[in-house]
């Protein structure tokens, strides 16, 4: 088929370009030589192959990183009490937090839609004969639902009038639910907190680990009580607030810090006796690993593309050579030496870059039967991988490609007819 173009098109060169014309040429040798072709860009394919893979792998797993995160709410931002201290380290004032302090932000900053009250703690935990020890209390608001996505599979979260009366009821994480070996079924019963009856009013949705906790290993109260159990508490409160939108976060944090030093008494030149940490850092900063992470494997798979290159520009070598009187007769007709300088360099940059498709086409195969597997996250492959793949394996094909090509091009047409 290609011999017959090829053939076509030296009877009607005024209709093709020498572009074209170059690019049907090295079609043509490559069918010539199908095997010295294939196993001369097994490198190019092994290597694009290779770069497909690991950057749809790089970001399945960000992406889906990324979208958990998210969940997590990204316009969340924890508000804490932190000590003053000196140059030396020495405490200078002891930092407080009180509920009043909260309320006021929810009602004062106009950015945030919402806030909770936090307190953290560790309870012994008891139901029928099983006994638990340090299992994660955390005290909160009905708001804290929202706030954190962390919803009920069964069963019902506590409601305001829970918390404005200290109701002593509890939700169970499922984890939490696997060790007192019990089931939803324990909504309606009872379990026993620091030796303190709660009634279970609902189980939470599994949730999974995040940064190394177990976010299913926990037991939610009212923070009203947890600060009647635990009154020592009360002074020292964390809590969240949940910006209007993800784009007023810095807004949100302006007011906070505002409201917070006005309540606290500091002075312009006073440090802040509290801390603030955003959520979206979390984001921020793994957008930065992910980005590392995916230039520098892509880089080092890369370095085999130098391989396969030297493999074209070996082949390339050997092809100038077994053509030596093809390039004579045709600089005798009156082939000039960027003519057959530009033959040669295509026919090497149409080798490599069908090796960067093929390479492409196996990329993409590799990443779909890996999304077949149940425990494998959605894997992507990005436009830009594509084209940068496609880029490298032809910008390969220039770089190894210009020194057969020149050889070919110097080569006088005299001393090429006469080469055996």
């Amino acid at each position: 088929m290609f011999r017959f173009a090829y053939n076509a098109m030296m009877f009607v060169p005024n209709q093709c370009s020498a572009l074209a014309h170059n690019v049907l040429t090295a079609f043509v040798q490559i069918w010539a030589n199908k095997v010295r072709s294939l196993l001369t860009v097994l490198g190019i394919i092994i290597a694009v192959t290779s770069i497909i893979v690991v950057v749809s792998f790089v970001q399945g797993f960000g992406e889906y990183v990324t979208n958990f995160l998210r969940g997590l709410g990204t316009n969340l931002m924890v508000v804490w009490p932190e000590s003053v201290r000196g140059p030396r380290g020495e405490r200078i004032r002891q930092a407080y937090m009180r509920p009043e302090d909260v309320l006021a932000v929810n009602e004062f900053a106009p950015a945030v839609r919402r806030t909770t009250p936090i307190v953290w703690t560790r309870a012994a935990v008891e139901f029928g004969r099983q006994r638990l020890d340090g299992v994660e209390i955390v005290g909160s608001s009905e708001a804290f639902q929202p706030i954190r996505n962390f919803y009920c599979e069964g069963g019902r979260f506590f409601g305001a009038l829970d918390v404005e009366a200290a109701t002593q009821v509890c939700v169970i994480g499922q984890e939490t639910l696997r060790k007192l070996e019990a089931d939803s079924s324990i909504v309606g019963d009872y379990v026993h907190l620091d030796g303190q009856r709660f009634k279970v009013i609902g189980t939470l949705e599994k949730k999974g680990s995040f940064m190394g906790e177990n976010q299913d290993d926990q037991i939610l109260i009212p923070w009203t009580t947890a600060v009647k159990m635990y009154p020592m508490f009360r002074d020292y409160i964390v809590f969240y607030a949940e910006a209007i939108e993800e784009g007023k976060i810095a807004e949100a944090e302006a007011q906070i810090v505002r409201i917070l030093r006005q309540r606290h008494g500091l002075r312009p030149d006073e440090m802040n006796d509290f801390g603030i940490f955003k959520q979206d850092q979390i984001l921020q900063e793994f957008g930065t690993i992910r980005l590392y992470a995916t230039s520098v494997l892509a880089g080092i798979v890369s370095i085999s593309l130098l391989v396969g290159g030297i493999g074209i520009m070996n082949v390339m070598l050997v092809s100038v050579t077994e053509r030596t009187r093809e390039i004579g007769l045709r600089k005798s007709v009156g082939a000039r030496r960027r003519d057959i300088l530009l033959q040669f360099l295509t026919e090497a940059v149409v080798l490599s870059t069908l090796g960067g498709a093929i390479g492409i086409g196996l990329g993409y195969g590799v990443g779909a039967l890996a999304s077949l597997h149940p425990s494998m996250v959605p894997v992507e492959v990005p436009l830009w991988s594509i084209a940068l793949a496609l880029g490298f394996s032809a910008g390969v094909g220039v770089f190894f490609g210009i020194v057969p090509a020149f050889k070919a091009a110097i080569l006088h047409p005299i001393d090429a007819l006469r080469h055996e």
